[in-house]
């Protein structure tokens, strides 16, 4: 039989020896339940802890059922009791229809008397106290929803933290994300019952244990010198831990969620992690979502606790609470910085207040980002947000934002109420790319009740006609990416359903028509949700389909892992998915491009494609791809022209839906909704972006533009404009046929003029914009979709480009006729014949350019030598 230790012991209550009736093995001998006696080699025994107390569980065990057991005590002084027992189970009485014999108490048996508890002093008086069942006692094995309401199992509530090495049982993943849970007791649950004393200074002879109904089993009893009851903790609180010198803290915990350098006793630690260093005197200066250092010494402790505990520190040592929370005092602080107190108090979150974001043209409240902290690094959460928000894949259920694990935000709707600490607390207010962020101090008194923070438009690109969108989210409810489009500034938020083995999410959400949030949906029309699907192969790559009316595009996944379940065929190409999407009136993307890089040079070769896409990976800090770029170039510099759109492939709480965003522009004269920033991306007239706004044009043609000039060539007047509120810029540059024709030093938010560019042959203009924070590397920032300026007589075309095209889809239609598992002899021909079509597309242009090439024994032809 295993002992049970939920953490340390409490010194102020002291195990009381118990000499029972009858052996704990013998139970099964005595004429307990079946039940009982199958779960008896789950009994707690020897030295136990439970919420802190002590208890020794010995041989042997009061079995209260046929008459009285009495308990002799040495002259016990204390003003509490704390009884360990628990009862055999009682089958409700049902009648003939299964129904279940009046008076209906439950499963639990609530409000049954099973016996009485009398307490013998030595002075001959006695106090009676009755016991029921669901109040003071329960049954050995815990029913779902049938507690008790006096007492509490003997494991106390733990914290649920994962380390990225741990590995969680696949049906309890979901618990883990609750960060919290209260032990079941597993087989075998017994019950602390506190009785308080009202006698306190006379001396404990005996208690006497007199059987009314059922069978009790009284295992351990603890005396306690506490000030109120023991089994009741308070509310959270925190506080800072100082290590000493040249001492790391310890992240992980063992299976009873117990940090080794800080526990409690009476109470439970919920969290320990170092504290953030954020920038608080300068913090009005400092940048959005810029992230804190990281304390070496100091760790933000989060617990709950009853006020005599205890916290238990390595080396033995062991610190009240009390003195902690007494030690908000100035002088005590201090002391406690100086190292000479290892905790020190952070002012608890108890002033509620309204919080408005609030548009300061119009008053109005608007969804935002919001971010607010205490002194000491804390982050305060409203209080319908998650106060540790969820970073994993796949786990993101409440509309959370968590930067690198370190800066947590939540998206509101403009209103929200947060619990803070009186004094100054940091607040962080963002919606998007035009609007100017807010860092601000609050202080908050006990008469603050609201706090509004209001923030302005300062770049005017939506009334130009641009639309901002984030082409690739995964996981959201269609309402909740609503909300965090319209937090971050993103008009059009693509949620894509999709397939991952056997698991298909957001598929309930298709219905390929309706647009949440627009007007018809009921919704403002501004900021607009509508699900697409992303459709997979691991080798031949991804396609996001945009936008598509009619059924949904099926099988959204195909041939196998990684991404279709295992013995999938491959039994449908890109380029299909693509067509299909565009009878069906989409938008098709290359999903973080270029990767995985395969099929999509057929279907970019056959113009099934509208645009690639740019892709963010949750990174603040990356940029635009080079990589990425170089890809997207080589087809460029061949004359297939597809736009350049952002996306952030969203997959859980560490990415922001539009990190990474396209901008498009409206027509002149054409009303914003989702049929209209289609035809903007289907045009071309895009750029991508992590923060600078752009406009550009060519001899006054935006991007997506087709020039024509006569063989002699000539010149493009090329004008630009740019500006940003987020990202610093440093350079803009004019990208010509991919390499840098123009590069000059801009301005950190505002910069505007213009080149004449020579054009001799046919060539592509794109523009660049670089940048980065005052901390961080230079990265691209913005890049626009290209000009296509068409020299007659001079056809785009670039021959070692051209070449690794093709190579491309020769390794399509290699895996098709090698490891790619078959569906049928008729879908391997037909998809056969669209990657051959690209491939004598391409392969016929390098022939007429004169551009000979080394050829796979299946692509060679006599011409070739």
């Amino acid at each position: 039989m295993p002992a049970s230790c939920d953490g340390p012991a409490s010194p102020l209550l002291t195990p009381l020896p118990l000499r029972g009736n009858a052996r704990l093995a013998d139970l099964p001998r005595t004429g307990v339940s079946r039940e009982m006696a199958d779960a008896l080699p789950h009994a707690p025994t020897g030295r136990c802890v439970g919420w802190g107390i002590p208890f020794n569980v010995g041989r042997t065990v009061a079995l209260v059922r046929n008459k009285p057991v009495r308990l002799r005590f040495a002259g016990v002084r204390t003003p509490w009791l704390v009884f360990m027992h628990t009862t055999d189970v009682e089958p409700l009485a049902t009648d003939a229809r299964g129904f279940v014999k009046p008076p209906m108490r439950g499963s639990g048996r609530l409000g049954e008397h099973v016996a009485d508890y009398v307490v013998a002093y030595a002075d001959g008086t006695e106090v009676r106290t009755a016991i029921f069942r669901r109040r003071q006692i329960g049954m050995f094995r815990r029913v779902w929803g049938e507690n008790c309401v006096e007492a509490v199992a003997h494991a106390r509530p733990r914290p649920v933290i994962l380390q990225p090495e741990d590995t969680v049982r696949n049906d309890r993943w979901g618990q883990a994300a609750t960060h919290a849970t209260s032990s079941d007791g597993g087989r075998w649950v017994n019950w602390l019952w506190a009785w308080e004393n009202p006698h306190p200074r006379k001396a404990i002879a005996a208690v006497r244990f007199e059987p009314v109904a059922g069978t009790v089993i009284v295992s351990a009893v603890s005396a306690g010198k506490v000030g109120s009851m023991p089994l009741r903790w308070r509310t959270r609180r925190k506080a800072v831990l100082v290590l000493p010198r040249g001492q790391a803290f310890e992240a992980s915990h063992d299976p009873r969620g117990l940090w080794r350098q800080v526990r409690l006793d009476l109470g439970q630690v919920i969290s320990a992690e170092p504290r953030k260093l954020y920038p608080h005197d300068r913090w009005p200066k400092s940048y959005n979502n810029q992230l804190p250092e990281v304390s070496e010494r100091e760790v933000l402790v989060e617990y709950t606790a009853h006020p005599d505990a205890r916290f238990h520190l390595p080396r033995g040592k062991t610190v009240p609470v009390a003195r902690v929370e007494q030690g908000a005092a100035p002088r005590a602080v201090e002391r406690a910085r100086r190292g000479r107190a290892p905790l020190r108090p952070v002012a608890p979150a108890t002033r509620r207040v309204t919080l408005r974001a609030v548009e300061k043209a119009s008053g109005r409240t608007v969804p935002v980002k919001l971010h607010v902290h205490g002194e000491a690094g804390e982050y305060l959460a409203p209080t319908d947000r998650h106060r540790i928000p969820n970073p994993l894949w796949f786990q993101d259920y409440s509309v959370d934002f968590t930067h690198a694990g370190l800066h947590h935000a939540c998206y509101i709707d403009g209103e929200t109420v947060v619990d803070l600490p009186l004094g100054r607390v940091y607040v962080e207010v963002s919606k998007g790319f035009e609007i100017k962020p807010v860092r601000k101090v609050v202080r908050v008194t006990p008469k603050t009740r609201e706090v509004t923070l209001r923030i302005e438009k300062v770049l005017p690109w939506r009334d130009k006609g641009w639309v901002s969108a984030d082409t690739h989210v995964h996981f959201l409810s269609p309402t909740s990416a609503l909300l965090e489009g319209a937090g971050e500034g993103v008009n059009v938020v693509n949620l894509l359903a999709s397939q991952w083995g056997e698991l298909m999410t957001n598929v309930g959400d298709f219905d390929g028509r309706t647009v949440h949030g627009s007007r018809d949906a009921g919704g403002d029309g501004e900021h607009l949700v509508r699900v697409g699907t992303e459709n997979r192969q691991h080798v031949l790559g991804h396609i996001s389909l945009l936008g598509y009316s009619g059924r949904i595009i099926a099988p959204m996944t195909t041939g196998g892992p990684d991404e279709s379940a295992i013995g999938d065929p491959v039994e449908v190409l890109l380029s299909e998915w693509a067509r299909q999407c565009r009878s069906q009136g989409g938008v098709v993307v290359l999903p973080h491009f270029p990767n995985p890089r395969m099929e999509g040079a057929a279907a970019i070769v056959n113009r099934d494609v509208d645009a690639v896409e740019m892709t963010a990976w949750g990174n603040l800090y990356g940029g635009i791809d080079p990589y990425s770029l170089s890809d997207w170039y080589r087809y460029l510099n061949n004359g297939y022209f597809v736009a350049a759109v952002g996306g952030t492939d969203k997959m859980h709480a560490g990415t922001a839906v539009g990190t990474v965003r396209t901008y498009a522009r409206i027509p002149d004269g054409r009303e914003f909704d989702y049929d209209a920033w289609k035809e903007a991306v289907r045009a071309g007239q895009t750029f991508v972006t992590y923060g600078p706004l752009m406009e550009l044009n060519a001899d006054g043609n935006p991007p997506g533009t087709r020039m024509t000039m006569t063989r002699s060539g000539g010149t493009v007047d090329v004008a630009w404009q740019v500006a940003s509120v987020t990202v610093p810029m440093s350079r803009v540059e004019l990208v010509v046929n991919g390499e840098i024709r123009e590069s000059i030093a801009a301005g950190k938010w505002q910069a505007e003029g213009h080149w004449r560019v020579k054009v001799e042959r046919s060539s592509w203009l794109a523009l660049l914009v670089r940048g980065h924070y005052r901390d961080k590397p230079e990265i691209v920032a913005a890049h626009s979709s290209p000009v296509m300026v068409e020299v007659a007589g001079s056809p785009f075309f670039a021959a070692a480009d051209a070449v690794t095209i093709l190579e491309q889809i020769e390794g399509a239609l290699a895996y098709l006729d090698t490891v790619g598992t078959r569906a049928d002899d008729r879908a391997r021909k037909r998809m056969r014949l669209v990657l051959t079509s690209a491939h004598r597309d391409l392969h016929n242009r390098m022939h007429q350019a004169g551009r000979y090439h080394k050829h796979t024994p299946n692509d060679d032809h006599p011409e070739h030598h």
